[in-house]
């Protein structure tokens, strides 16, 4: 298990010197852009413990990978790959943690610990031959995929919406919207292969557009009933729900941008710092669209 957590650290050292980043430097600025974020981040606004939870739970998923933890059954005996998956959640979450103990938010840290756990024996294959429903068309296979996936976050975050409304936690109900919308942008930070492009006879702008129609329309149909319970028993803040929809929109339409804009590669880490910053100050958002957009037409053009 130490073999496998050293290549890992290895590999991300190499990955920083390839980006023309020195590892130490780049793990030092990092904390401290995570430290100065999130300060700035409580200090602006009252749902800060839930985004903190919101992205340490999405780090986590993107640990639950099927393929990749396939290939870590196939290396590893059932007790070290159990291990390996706690100690990788813990350690993608602990900066998360040690921050929330430090805002004195003991529950939400407690809480986080014990998800990023419980995530790391769940194991998101279905080994039966019954396919689950959805409420989508196979087009585009994003949702459809990711939505049988990780289908019982959703019904976490509509138990948490029927808490927050028992408890009249109108906060915790914002995270269950958040955490819903999280998981939508969760589906487009992998890249599919080239021919699933291809095979689109469209032009970049009409590709984009048609992913933007579906990402409106699916994730409004898993928000939906978070959206209507929130708005009956807290229609006085009614504003603020449907500006964080709006916003959760915005951050998944940026991620497919950012995905189609370095297509067919990977989105890196580079990415992750720009979305914390957005997450940090939504207006940049204003600049970083246009942008994205233009490299994802230039990138499509070269496929469709």
């Amino acid at each position: 298990m130490k073999e496998y957590f050293v290549l890992q650290f290895k590999m991300l050292n190499r990955q920083l010197t390839e980006w023309g980043i020195e590892p130490i430097i780049g793990y030092l600025i990092g904390i401290f852009a995570f430290v100065g974020i999130s300060i700035k981040l409580f200090e602006k606004t009252q749902f800060a413990e839930y985004i903190h939870i919101t992205l340490a739970l999405s780090l986590v998923l993107k640990l639950n990978e099927i393929n990749r933890n396939e290939f870590l059954k196939l290396c590893y005996s059932k007790t070290e790959y159990i291990k390996i998956r706690i100690v990788e959640n813990l350690i993608v979450s602990i900066v998360f943690i040690l921050f929330l103990l430090f805002e004195e938010k003991y529950l939400s840290s407690i809480l986080l610990f014990i998800l990023a756990t419980l995530f790391s024996l769940i194991d998101l294959k279905t080994k039966s031959s019954f396919t689950l429903p959805t409420p989508f068309y196979k087009h585009p296979f994003e949702f459809t995929v990711g939505f049988r996936s990780n289908y019982f976050i959703y019904f976490f975050a509509y138990f948490l919406t029927f808490v927050s409304i028992s408890v009249d936690n109108f906060n915790l109900g914002i995270f269950s919207l958040i955490l819903t919308l999280l998981c939508c942008l969760n589906y487009y930070t992998n890249s599919e292969n080239e021919f699933y492009v291809w095979v689109f006879s469209l032009t970049p702008k009409e590709f984009l557009k048609y992913k933007l129609r579906y990402i409106i329309q699916y994730s409004t149909i898993l928000s939906l009933p978070i959206l209507i319970s929130l708005s009956l028993f807290f229609y006085t803040k009614i504003d603020l729900i449907i500006g964080f929809q709006f916003l959760g929109y915005l951050f998944i339409f940026t991620t497919m941008l950012a995905k189609y804009s370095v297509f067919p590669e990977k989105l890196n880490i580079k990415f992750g710092i720009i979305l914390a910053l957005t997450f940090w100050f939504p207006p940049l958002l204003v600049l970083i669209i246009p942008y994205l957009y233009i490299q994802s037409t230039k990138k499509l053009k070269e496929i469709l």
